[in-house]
């Protein structure tokens, strides 16, 4: 098999009850990886977004920061009660939020990792999803900004000494996502108030911009969003999430999707159900993944919000070059979302996380505690989903793979191309002739008879037949075999005395 060249070799980080590691990543020598840094204790381990530094929380008063070329530790930072860190996305600023012993005091420090030394304090009271990290940073750092209460506020991420520099009035704003690449808007979310309906609102992080919206949104019956940028900054998608599912088709409450432009080409409701994002290594550069209420896997390109093609039913459909996060993920569905063609199909059991490769070319899942106490371990395949490696573990706390740009890789497409004739094994060597017959790996389907189907899943062994090929199964139970005969007989009754009243009227 073929593996492109690369100027950054591949990394993982294993984090065991004992401390982390840094493996080398495949393609591996005799099969096995090698350690390029053993055992070091610690309670969390995280690599920055571009991978160049590694931030290690040892205790609640000591935290690291380690170069990631060298791995060596650069520096160490003790401050008593942290609650939780965030590096900064290219490492250059360490975040920490510690525990306040009174509520005038600036319980949240922002620090230079090169020097060491603190560049701005705020207070904060509690810590959420919403507002951790408290300061936030585009993806090259040129961009710093911070929600506060109604408003929006910006800093000189060169020289936080200047304070706030300039700010964006939002009343009533309780979540805000600013653009990635580059940072150039940012997304504000009012929830819903007195009548008054939610609403999403972008704006223009530019201090001489107008700090009215350029592009909003509004909805009823929302009780929280999530917000995902798209690359390039030009669009940005909306889940719009409630309790309560007035409808009652989900136990789970209402989910929507919305997609907005900065260029006013696109404002409205793309899907309503469940959804998964994806960002990575593709032409179209943002992907979306969406299960609809019937449990159908759809594509979307968020550059148009279109409907690129439908997948059918699957547990989980990874797609090559497309890095994404699952839980309890059993079967994986590999495909070439270029050609609409499926690749291959794989097995991992209870795998809690999973993920690509930052080249697109690897699979891993793993199976990691405290979610699951037992069968604990990494399983990495082939981007056509053959198993490459795997490895137990008595307690496996954490694995991900070092953060890289997928630039510095080969070209996917070219490498999804060259592998028309690969196949996946379905049985290992040694049994027979039979296990020379390359086959993909198809879940297996549990009958039982007479078991009850939802009307959403009548049609499940058709879309499984679509999605994991094989042809659907038309074999019935005894009990449907004899309602089928008597309603047609009961059809057969009713045409009868139609006919007859008909002949009587006549």
């Amino acid at each position: 098999m073929s593996v492109a060249d690369s100027s950054s070799p591949l990394e993982i980080l294993v984090r065991e009850p004992g401390g982390f590691a840094i493996w080398n990543g495949p393609p591996f020598s005799n099969n096995q990886p090698s350690i390029k840094l053993d055992k070091v204790p610690c309670t969390s381990a995280k690599f920055s977004e571009d991978g160049s530094k590694l931030m290690v929380i040892k205790s609640e008063s000591a935290i690291s920061i380690y170069d990631c070329k060298t791995l060596n530790e650069i520096r160490c930072f003790e401050s008593p009660n942290v609650l939780a860190a965030a590096l900064s996305p290219c490492g250059t600023y360490l975040q920490t939020f510690q525990k306040a012993s009174s509520p005038q005091e600036k319980n949240v420090t922002l620090w230079k990792t090169e020097t060491g030394e603190s560049v701005y304090a705020l207070s904060q009271k509690n810590m959420t999803k919403a507002t951790w990290p408290s300061i936030r940073f585009s993806s090259d750092e040129a961009v710093a900004s911070r929600m506060a209460t109604n408003e929006l506020q910006f800093f000189d991420s060169g020289d936080f000494s200047k304070g706030v520099v300039h700010k964006i009035r939002v009343p009533g704003v309780a979540s805000a996502e600013l653009s990635n690449n580059p940072g150039s808007h940012v997304a504000a979310f009012v929830p819903e108030s007195k009548g008054m309906p939610g609403s999403v609102q972008i704006y223009a992080c530019a201090p001489d911009s107008q700090s009215e919206p350029i592009a909003r949104r509004s909805f009823f019956r929302c009780s929280s969003v999530q917000q995902h940028w798209n690359n390039g900054s030009t669009g940005l998608l909306v889940v719009a999430q409630a309790d309560v599912d007035k409808t009652n088709q989900s136990y789970y409450g209402e989910t929507k999707l919305y997609y907005l432009t900065l260029d006013g080409s696109h404002d409205g409701l793309v899907k309503k159900g469940l959804y998964m994002m994806f960002s990575g290594r593709t032409q179209e550069k943002n992907l979306l993944l969406f299960m609809d209420l019937c449990r159908q896997w759809q594509l979307f390109l968020t550059r148009s919000a279109s409907l690129s093609y439908s997948l059918g039913k699957a547990l989980t459909i990874p797609f090559v070059g497309i890095q994404r996060e699952d839980a309890m993920a059993t079967y994986q569905a590999f495909w070439d979302y270029v050609e609409k063609k499926q690749l291959g199909t794989t097995k991992a059991e209870w795998s809690v996380t999973s993920e690509w490769s930052p080249d697109g070319r690897y699979f891993m899942t793993a199976t990691t505690a405290p979610r699951l106490q037992v069968d604990n371990g990494i399983k990495i395949f082939h981007y056509n989903g053959k198993s490459l490696f795997k490895k137990k573990f008595d307690k496996l706390y954490q694995v991900d793979w070092k953060a890289e740009s997928p630039d510095k890789f080969g070209d996917i497409e070219e490498l999804i191309k060259s592998m028309d004739s690969l196949k996946v094994e379905s049985k290992s060597q040694g049994q027979g002739s039979k296990s020379s017959q390359a086959k993909p790996i198809n879940p297996p389907v549990q009958k039982k008879p007479a078991a009850y189907q939802p009307p959403h899943a009548k049609a499940k062994a058709a879309k499984e037949a679509e999605l994991f090929g094989g042809s659907p199964s038309v074999e019935m139970s005894k009990n449907a075999l004899k309602n089928k005969k008597k309603r047609e007989k009961q059809r057969e009754k009713k045409a009868a005395e139609a006919g007859s009243a008909a002949n009587g009227a006549d």
